[in-house]
């Protein structure tokens, strides 16, 4: 694909998007996408997005899934906490899985997926509550890419980001 390419980003739809072309070289991320996204949608347990190029749309260059999930206070730093209610768990949205065809590795396509994601959490956030986005990175690599993105550690190979910040990274999400 060109750097040129351009993207949209939606629901999974098994009808439409070809599940079985996507590899992204971490066979228990394939397999989630081509046997379990669409059970998780079902059962209303996970939403997954995928990011198509425009010229052809059932292609899948990625896909991440969001789901509620939640923090315990005494996680969070005492500046953060200090700011919030004193609820023993404060809800959050995870972004369960983030995953990219290799096929598209030179097209930033993860750092599309993680912005995409950001700012849907965020406007969910407003309709729900949710006080950060949580992510579980599967090694260093994952580790840093979240990093760069102002991800702080939580706890073992959970990371989050204060829902505050997430305007700093989705610029349109001010007001949203």
């Amino acid at each position: 694909m060109s750097s040129s390419s351009t993207y949209r980003i939606e629901l999974l739809d098994p009808a439409k998007h070809r599940r079985d072309e996507f590899d992204c070289g971490v066979e228990i991320l394939n397999d989630y996408l081509k046997r379990r996204a669409n059970q998780e949608m079902k059962a209303l347990a996970a939403a997954c997005y995928v990011i198509v190029p425009d010229g052809d749309p059932g292609r899948i260059a990625g896909y991440y899934t969001l789901s509620a999930t939640v923090i315990e206070l005494t996680r969070l730093p005492d500046p953060l906490r200090k700011k919030l209610p004193r609820y023993d768990q404060l809800g959050a949205i995870l972004v369960g899985r983030l995953a990219r065809d290799n096929a598209f590795a030179a097209e930033r396509i993860g750092e599309k997926l993680l912005l995409s994601a950001l700012l849907r959490s965020f406007r969910e956030s407003r309709q729900i509550g949710a006080v950060a986005v949580v992510v579980y990175a599967k090694d260093e690599a994952a580790a840093g890419f979240y990093q760069r993105f102002g991800f702080l550690p939580l706890e073992g190979s959970r990371f989050y980001l204060p829902m505050k910040e997430v305007p700093k990274w989705n610029p349109s999400a001010g007001g949203a």
